[in-house]
């Protein structure tokens, strides 16, 4: 069973920074984003997910994410990919609830969450996600590290580059400075805190190993299948090799007498 968490205080803000450009304010000493390329497991043709690495992912995500923004396109039942046995994904679900129906009476009525449910939103509507999140539409995450240039990369820099800003640039009061962020000024307060989290393994919780660990997670959600698809490509580029070679060698042999 996933350890317990520690709640931050900033948690339902977090990935509104990674994805609403509305509250980057262009500043005009803003430079080049500080966005440094990350040692990925999933990078490569042969790269494959760290599923240590997705579970503490998912540690981070439901305490600092998942109170303001869903993963509509993934289901409990997904977690199985990450090493979660089907008790524990019931158990996960089941934290939540649902709204179901019409029964018998013709009544909707709340139920738990079934693994075969997409993850519950926390808000009902868009216009009760905008009223507590300062009017952002607070985005769903699960394409994020898709949608924005950079993936993985650009979310990790995001989360570790809060900054104090320059002595000639002015910070409005409610931004910080981020040279991660476009215009480098964020509505969000720093999320993630040295121990903000309590891992299941004993992995030091420091912010670089949060943010890392929660932008893997997000790299799988917006891209689930990616190992499949790229054992599809290795064995599609050894059957063109085997094939080309055969048909070299037909040929070789057809045509020795002529040559």
């Amino acid at each position: 069973m996933i350890a317990r968490i520690k709640t931050l205080a900033a948690a339902g803000l977090v990935a509104s920074a990674l994805a609403v450009p509305t509250f980057a304010v262009p500043a005009q000493a803003a430079g080049e984003l500080e966005i440094a390329a990350q040692d990925w497991s999933f990078d490569g043709i042969f790269g494959t997910y760290d599923r240590a690495a997705l579970q503490r992912g998912f540690q981070v995500y439901q305490n600092v994410c998942s109170t303001c923004h869903a993963l509509k396109h993934i289901a409990y039942r997904n977690l199985a990919d990450l090493g979660y046995t089907e008790n524990e994904i019931k158990a996960i679900a089941a934290e939540k609830n649902v709204t179901d129906g019409p029964n018998d009476e013709g009544e909707m009525f709340e139920r738990p969450a079934k693994p075969s449910d997409t993850f519950v939103s926390p808000f009902p509507n868009d216009n009760a996600a905008r009223t507590a999140n300062g009017g952002a539409l607070p985005p769903d995450l699960s394409l994020i590290v898709d949608a924005r240039k950079g993936g993985a990369d650009y979310v990790y820099g995001v989360l570790t580059h809060y900054k104090d800003a320059p002595a000639d640039v002015k910070v409005p009061d409610g931004m910080y400075y981020n040279t991660g962020f476009a215009g480098h000024q964020i509505a969000m307060p720093p999320p993630l805190f040295p121990d903000g989290v309590t891992y299941g393994d004993n992995t030091p919780a420091t912010v670089a190993q949060q943010a890392h660990d929660v932008s893997t997670f997000l790299a799988w959600a917006s891209e689930p299948n990616m190992e499949q698809r790229k054992r599809a490509g290795v064995m599609t580029i050894l059957f063109l090799l085997i094939f080309t070679g055969l048909l070299y060698a037909t040929k070789r042999k057809i045509w020795a007498d002529v040559h």
